[in-house]
């Protein structure tokens, strides 16, 4: 039973703390709309979205309203769009097609972004994953909601280098055929390596093959209450301060299984898992870079910062699992950039750097994520910053990710504005000195000696 302190204790975390339930997000299968005909195939697809996730944001407005919880995207994830749509489509126009469908859908149901234009490669690329991923960079200027990701490795395939060096010139693509939006499609362009089934937070967001026809997954965030509880036993040793973070994180896990309990109920779909990921905004006293300082570091970047992370990171896993039996997604600490005031602030400080970032990523929930880099950069540039995430991600069996934009026209000591939760950016400099030897050897790079296990 909940008691009256722990209300009030929960109102607190809502009203002063920057509580909330980040996302709401329905995945639904697209299998069963598979079809040879693309106009078929698209009708297909809207009519069983539209079934399925029509009272999607409704529900999520009343839940909000009646417990007093706020609910800030209402998301839909599908089917990775390259298994459903390999017969019908043969050309990227007709990825473009279905991309403009999907958007429209998205619009009409009036959900903030639609994940799972995406295809899985990590192993090698049909006709079908190579159409979709050269689509990308016209997908990503014409649509609005939709979402992109492209899984390049795993730790039991190994990296698929074809499809890095592809992904290299496709964000550089997407960043000149968006450059009107200071380069705004690559910020809906994820690289991924493990990427896991059930993730509902963008860009990454798709529903994978092992999961039901449909479920709902719920992202909670809540870096804000964490740093609050944590002033609270400023300069505690480190028992003190892990169980601190501990049973915050189950507190706040609890507020998420019973929004994402009530959300299933009322929408006839099972509930699939909750995400604990404290995923910062650009609102003051919503940053993962705070706290990091509060735990002792000057700024994000400074000696200490990947242990002090790594701290975090498990602790809040550790509570979540405590309350709830089924945590998934990614769950930990995100550290984009642009959404992160301290962390921009750290970069502006001259703390923190694309390369510290990178050792960052080997303890958190994610990878580089939200970094803007000079428009100059090579492709081959970037390829190679994405086979680095990737390795890191398929040595240490976890999830990582890129999600860089080089904005056309701007170079270091520019910034660039995204709007929203996307924030804005400093241009980060990048390592000037060239791998273009290296990305641009064919095949696999083979996965590690530990991944043989059965």
């Amino acid at each position: 039973m909940i008691n009256i302190s722990e209300v009030i204790e929960t109102n607190k975390m809502i009203e002063q703390e920057n509580l909330d339930v980040r996302t709401i997000t329905m995945g639904i299968s697209l299998l069963d709309c598979a079809d040879s005909d693309l106009d078929r195939l698209c009708m297909n697809i809207k009519n069983k979205i539209t079934r399925l996730a029509k009272d999607l944001v409704k529900v999520g407005e009343d839940i909000s309203k009646e417990l007093g919880v706020p609910i800030v995207n209402k998301r839909i994830s599908i089917t990775p769009i390259a298994m459903v749509t390999g017969n019908a489509c043969q050309t990227t126009a007709d990825y473009v097609r279905v991309a403009q469908t999907l958007d429209g859908v998205a619009k009409e149901l009036g959900v903030n972004f639609l994940g799972g234009f995406s295809a899985v490669v990590s192993k090698g690329m049909t006709a079908s994953d190579r159409n979709l991923i050269l689509s990308l960079p016209d997908v990503l200027a014409v649509t609005e909601r939709i979402c992109a990701s492209v899984n390049v490795g795993s730790t039991k395939t190994g990296i698929n280098m074809d499809a890095v060096r592809l992904m290299g010139d496709i964000v550089k693509q997407t960043a000149q055929k968006t450059a009107k939006q200071d380069s705004l499609g690559c910020a809906k362009l994820v690289v991924l390596c493990n990427a896991p089934d059930d993730n509902p937070f963008m860009a990454g967001a798709f529903h994978g093959v092992s999961e039901a026809d449909a479920i709902i997954n719920v992202g909670v965030s809540g870096p804000g209450v964490v740093k609050y509880a944590l002033t609270q036993v400023r300069d505690a040793n480190f028992e003190l301060l892990c169980e601190t973070i501990k049973r915050t994180a189950f507190k706040i896990t609890r507020v998420g299984q019973l929004v994402a309990q009530e959300a299933a109920r009322r929408l006839h779909v099972p509930f699939g898992i909750i995400d604990l990921s404290l995923a910062p905004t650009p609102a003051v006293g919503d940053s993962v870079a705070e706290i990091l300082c509060e735990i002792g570091v000057q700024y994000p970047g400074a000696p200490g910062t990947t242990a002090a992370l790594a701290l975090l990171n498990d602790q809040v896993k550790k509570g979540g699992v405590m309350a709830s039996s089924y945590v998934g997604g990614l769950s930990g600490a995100f550290i984009p950039v642009s959404e992160d005031q301290g962390m921009i602030d750290a970069v502006e400080a001259g703390a923190l750097t694309l390369e510290k970032l990178e050792a960052m990523t080997c303890v958190c929930s994610v990878g580089l994520d939200m970094i803007a880099i000079p428009g100059s950069t090579p492709a081959t540039t970037i390829a190679g910053i994405i086979a680095d995430e990737a390795a890191i991600g398929m040595v240490n069996q976890k999830t990582t990710a890129v999600r860089i934009i080089p904005v056309e026209g701007k170079e270091v000591g520019d910034t660039v504005e995204f709007g929203g939760l996307l924030g804005y950016a400093p241009i980060m400099p990048v390592n000037r000195f060239d791998c273009s030897r290296f990305v641009n050897r064919a095949g696999r790079i083979p996965a590690p000696i530990h991944s043989f296990k059965n």
